[in-house]
Formats: C-alpha cells, structure tokens, sequence
C-alpha cells in the first residue's frame, strides 16, 4: 500500500506532478488542470488540518465501508468530493506556478509531520482518521487525480 509516509512514494507523486501542465487535457471528468490542480491543494490541505472542514453523517464513516474506501477500494471516476475541496479553477489572484508550488510545499511538509502522538483532522465524509490513513488516502487522491490527466 502507497502512503505519503513513504519517501519513494512521494518522490513518484512529485515526479508526475512536474509532468502536469495548464495545457494537460483529462481523460474523464468535468475539471480541467486548473481545477484538478486547486482540488488536490485543497485536498492537502484538509489532511493537513488547514482547511476548515464540517463532519458529515455517512455510512462510510464506519467500518468496514471507512477501512475499505481509505485503503483498498479505487475511487470511482465520479466520486463525492466534500464540498471544502470542490473547486472551480484558480483561485483569488492564484497562478499555476503558485498552485503548483503550495502541492509540492504540502507534500514535502506532509513528510515532516508524524504519522502517531498527534490529532489529525476529521475527515467530512470518513470521520476520525489516523496519520497512517491520511497518508494513505492522500496517496490515493492525488494518484486518482494524476491517473485522470494521463500522469
């Protein structure tokens, strides 16, 4: 299993990133780089607990469906995003470059945050979750996402 703990998997994530452009075209979806790019910040930042978020009540906070969706089960091309990361381009006076560089700062400063002995956010769709299944998961987002632009 990928996890941002894992050096190797996040030096994989940053190298498909430098590969993402403007010009990227999706292979699904509505959203275009700008806005893929905007999402995944956001996504980040969520699991870093700097972006405010309010907890929903799901089904999928619970176990087994929170475990299999974490870790294991591939996220679905039209998947529920919380409404915190849904995103509609660049944002106030954001540039690429800017969006681009806060991704590759988060991921970087994901590195050096501990997995235990810390809170981590709640999640508005899967409730609690540990360091390790936020790693796991922001692995997974923004693979899903990379995978949607070919990368």
């Amino acid at each position: 299993m990928k996890s941002l703990w894992d050096p190797t998997a996040r030096l994989e994530i940053l190298r498909r990133i430098d590969r993402l452009t403007p010009e990227t075209q999706p292979q699904w979806g509505r959203m275009n780089a700008e806005e893929m790019l905007a999402h995944i910040v956001a996504g980040m930042r969520m699991g870093m607990g700097e972006l405010p978020t309010r907890e929903r009540r799901t089904v999928f906070r619970y176990w087994p469906l929170k475990h299999l969706f974490v870790y294991w089960v591939p996220f679905p091309r039209s998947a529920y995003a919380p409404r915190e990361i849904v995103t509609r381009g660049l944002k106030n006076g954001s540039t690429w470059e800017a969006d681009a560089s806060a991704l590759r700062a988060s991921i970087t400063a994901f590195e050096t945050m501990t997995p235990r002995g810390r809170r981590w956010p709640t999640h508005p769709i899967f409730g609690p979750l540990s360091g390790s299944a936020w790693g796991a998961l922001g692995w997974r987002h923004l693979d899903h996402h990379l995978r949607q632009f070919g990368l």
